[in-house]
């Protein structure tokens, strides 16, 4: 295991590390199977020392930040984990309810910080213009994406009357038959990565298609399939993965699109206010 270069990197830095760092170094060696699955604030925890210190910690040994650090970590170790053992090795019996709660949403707050210096202006200016430009939008979503894909699609459709979802692998081909150059396709995967995501992607490609891919990191499979590529963090200490980013992303993207063209939105949304009086969808007291 420590033939790997992410541990080489801890060794080789060890004679320049503060005491904090090399208390966090000796953990890490010394867990390798548990080590990478734990976020920044866990491993803080764990160690003893503070949250900041292990995400400086990545940065010293030549990481781009501590997702990065972990991602690497994880490869390490040369093989898939399933669910049930992702499950095992970050869940602690003796942690009262209260703690998951401020665990999970201290993450998150430190998932939505990473996002932010993750995505480019550059790349998220581009993912508004293909959205705005296109003739056609496709999302495809599949297992726990479904409800990423299905928060953008009811938003998009809403406004721009092109948009549909994807999230039924047996129809995905009719789907796709007619797809054309001036279509766009946006693509959500996480890790584990589903393989329908992947082909599909990879078929649009070759249909000549515009693609944008929303992921987990730069090493997902679907990275390669992408125009366009807007990374977002997901991990926390648990078997599930956290959506928390990719929401505020798709928002992000949904209100920029929205704001940029605002005459004919505001136009859309009053005569579906009509038509919504009409039909009394909402509850007024």
């Amino acid at each position: 295991m420590l033939q790997s270069d992410v541990y080489q990197r801890i060794v080789d830095n060890l004679g320049n590390m503060s005491k904090s760092q090399k208390k966090i170094a000796n953990y890490i060696i010394n867990n390798t199977e548990t080590a990478p699955f734990l976020t920044a604030s866990k491993l803080a925890k764990n160690v003893g020392v503070g949250e900041a210190t292990v995400i400086r910690f990545a940065v010293f040994i030549n990481y781009k930040g501590y997702p990065d650090f972990q991602r690497h970590l994880q490869d390490a170790l040369k093989r898939k984990w399933t669910s049930a053992e992702v499950f095992m090795k970050t869940t602690d019996e003796k942690d009262a309810p209260e703690n998951s709660l401020k665990e999970v949403l201290s993450d998150d707050i430190q998932n939505l910080k990473n996002t932010l210096h993750q995505i480019s202006p550059e790349n998220f200016e581009q993912a508004v213009q293909e959205i705005k430009k296109a003739n056609r939008i496709y999302i495809i979503a599949y297992r726990s994406a479904t409800s990423l894909g299905m928060f953008l699609q009811f938003y998009l459709d809403l406004i721009l009357q092109n948009t549909e979802m994807i999230s039924q692998s047996d129809g995905m081909s009719e789907h796709l038959l007619d797809i054309k150059k001036d279509d766009l396709v946006i693509g959500f995967g996480f890790s584990r990565y589903t393989k329908r995501t992947v082909e599909a992607l990879k078929y649009v490609k070759q249909r000549e298609a515009k693609t944008l891919v929303i992921t987990d990191h730069l090493m997902s499979p679907l990275v390669p399939y992408g125009d366009i590529t807007l990374i977002t963090a997901t991990e926390i200490n648990s078997f599930i993965d956290s959506f928390s980013a990719p929401f505020s992303v798709i928002s992000a993207l949904i209100t920029a699109v929205t704001r940029s063209d605002h005459e004919k939105v505001e136009k859309r949304l009053n005569q579906l206010e009509e038509l919504w009086d009409n039909f009394d969808v909402f509850y007024d007291e």
